[in-house]
């Protein structure tokens, strides 16, 4: 076994990024505390071909200095905006189309193991705040809670974990799985 080099790794420059066709996900950051988790967030994006992230609140938005250092320049290849009404920009994005998940333990939810994405369908998923998780009133506006099953003894998983599961789980639609 070796690891492969960067050459070998062939990835997408930053200008062929931007002309293929994103997956079709939006990420809704709902006011999230850590500059960090943010830039981890827009790492993931950039991974899986995430089409926007929208930065809701008191999300840290570029080129805030925690993003950048874990975004690792993804945020010159990640499309997002800064927001301020949460509640109206996901029932913007519901009139356009898009299926709304909130990731949060809820009553009642879906087991992301048991979530089947469509591969004709959009997705906006909403990843709430490290404390307090999604706001209600975006709670109000979904159609899914997601929830990652978990059997330890923590109730919660760090929010750029969390999204990067969900994020993996609904882009393999497009990007690997084969119908």
């Amino acid at each position: 076994m070796k690891k492969l080099s960067l050459e070998e790794l062939n990835r997408l420059s930053p200008e062929e990024y931007r002309k293929v066709s994103p997956v079709p996900v939006v990420v809704v950051l709902d006011n999230i505390r850590s500059g960090l988790n943010v830039g981890s967030l827009f790492r993931t994006a950039d991974a899986f071909r995430i089409e926007k992230i929208f930065c809701l609140g008191i999300t840290a938005r570029p080129p805030h200095r925690e993003i950048l250092k874990t975004a690792l320049g993804a945020t010159d290849t990640v499309p997002w905006e800064g927001v301020e009404d949460g509640a109206g920009l996901v029932a913007s994005l519901k009139a356009d189309g898009y299926a709304i998940l909130a990731v949060e333990q809820a009553e009642p939810s879906v087991l992301l193991n048991e979530f089947k994405p469509d591969k004709n369908r959009k997705y906006a998923v909403v990843l709430g705040n490290e404390v307090g998780g999604v706001s209600d009133d975006i709670i109000e506006l979904a159609d899914t809670a997601l929830e990652i099953p978990q059997f330890g003894t923590k109730h919660s998983l760090n929010v750029a974990v969390c999204g990067g599961i969900v994020i993996w789980h609904l882009a393999g639609v497009w990007l690997w799985v084969e119908e």
